[in-house]
C-alpha cells in the first residue's frame, strides 16, 4: 500500500476481557492478589538464596535467575492489565506495545532456557556426582544464565524488529490485554507470512532444544533413579527433582495450549484467560512450589527466622 493512502497507526487500542462490573471487580482483585504474592514470593526467593549459604548452589543459582524472570515476565503484562480493567478506552502507545512485546519475548525465551539449564544441573547431580563441583562449577553456571539471557535477547529483537519495521494503517484494535505478536499480526497492512514463518522456526528451534534438554535429561535421571535400590535414595533423588518438574509442565503446558494447538479449538475469549493464566498465574507458582516441595529451602526459611528472632531478642 503507498504511503500516501493511509494514516500511520500511532497508539493501540485494546479489547480486554468484557465482563459486567462484579466480575470485573473480582477479576481485578484476583490478578491484583496473584501479583502480589509473585513480587513477594520471587523477591522473597532471591532474598533466601542470597543470604542462606547452604543455598548457594548452582540449582539455586538458577532458581535466583528464574525468580527475577518471572517477577520481570509479570511485570510487563500486569501493572498494564489492571489499570485497564476498568478503562473505558485501554490504549498503549506503539512504543509502549513494542517494548511489551520486546520484554515478552525476551523474558518467555530466557525462561525457557533457564529450565532446560536447571535440568541439565539436575542431571548432573544425580547421574554422575562426583563430577558435579566440576560440571557445575560457578564459571559454567554463568555461562549458562548467559546463554538464557542471550537467546532471548536474540528472540526478541528478531521477532520485534521483523514485526513492527511493517506498517500498521488501521485498524488499530488489538483483541487482547496486551501486545501478543499474533494478534498484532492481524494488524499489519502488509504480507506478515516471512513474520509468522520466522515466529514458528524460532519458536520450534528454542521449543525443540530447550524441550530435549529437559526430555532427555530426565530420561538419564529416571535410569540412574531406578538403579537405585533403597526406596529412600529414590524418593530423595526424586524430591529434587520434583519442584522443577513440576515448573517445567505448567509452563510448557501452557505455552503449548496458546501457541502450538490450532487456533479454531478455541475462541479468543479463551485464549486471552488462559494467557491471564500464564502472566499471572504461573510465575506466581514457582516460588509456591520450590518452597513448599523442596526441603531445602523449607530448613533455608525456618533457620532464616530463627536468626531474625535471634536478633530480636538480643
Amino acid at each position: 500500500m503507498a504511503s500516501g493512502n493511509y494514516t500511520r497507526v500511532t497508539e493501540f487500542i485494546f479489547v480486554g476481557l468484557k465482563y459486567h462490573l462484579k466480575l470485573q471487580i473480582i477479576f481485578f482483585l484476583l490478578v491484583l492478589l496473584f501479583y502480589l504474592i509473585n513480587m513477594t514470593g520471587n523477591l522473597g526467593m532471591i532474598i533466601l538464596i542470597r543470604v542462606d549459604a547452604h543455598l548457594h548452589t548452582a540449582m539455586y543459582f538458577f532458581l535466583s535467575h528464574l525468580s527475577f524472570v518471572d517477577m520481570s515476565f509479570s511485570s510487563t503484562v500486569a501493572p498494564k492489565m489492571l489499570k485497564d480493567i476498568f478503562e473505558e478506552r485501554k490504549t498503549i502507545s506503539f512504543l509502549g506495545c513494542a517494548l511489551q512485546q520486546w520484554f515478552f519475548g525476551l523474558f518467555v525465551t530466557t525462561e525457557c532456557f533457564l529450565l532446560a539449564s536447571m535440568a541439565y544441573d539436575r542431571y548432573v547431580a544425580i547421574c554422575d556426582p562426583l563430577l558435579y563441583p566440576i560440571a557445575m562449577s560457578q564459571k559454567r553456571c554463568n555461562q549458562l544464565v548467559a546463554i538464557s539471557y542471550t537467546a532471548g535477547f536474540i528472540n526478541t529483537m528478531i521477532h520485534s524488529t521483523f514485526a513492527f519495521r511493517l506498517p500498521f494503517c488501521g485498524p488499530n484494535v488489538i483483541n487482547h490485554f496486551f501486545c501478543d505478536i499474533f494478534p498484532l499480526f492481524s494488524l499489519i497492512c502488509a504480507d506478515t507470512s516471512i513474520n509468522e514463518l520466522l515466529v514458528f522456526a524460532i519458536a520450534g528451534i528454542v521449543g525443540v532444544f530447550s524441550g530435549l534438554t529437559i526430555l532427555v535429561s530426565y530420561m538419564y535421571i529416571l535410569t540412574a533413579i531406578l538403579r537405585i535400590h533403597s526406596a529412600e535414595g529414590r524418593q530423595k533423588a526424586l524430591s529434587t527433582c520434583s519442584s522443577h518438574l513440576t515448573a517445567v509442565t505448567i509452563l510448557y503446558g501452557t505455552l503449548f495450549f496458546i501457541y502450538v494447538r490450532p487456533n479454531s479449538s478455541f475462541s479468543m475469549d479463551t485464549n486471552k484467560l488462559v494467557s491471564v493464566f500464564y502472566t499471572s498465574v504461573t510465575p506466581m507458582l514457582n516460588p509456591l512450589i520450590y518452597s513448599l516441595r523442596n526441603k531445602e529451602v523449607k530448613d533455608a526459611i525456618h533457620r532464616t527466622i530463627a536468626k531474625r528472632k535471634f536478633c530480636i531478642r538480643t
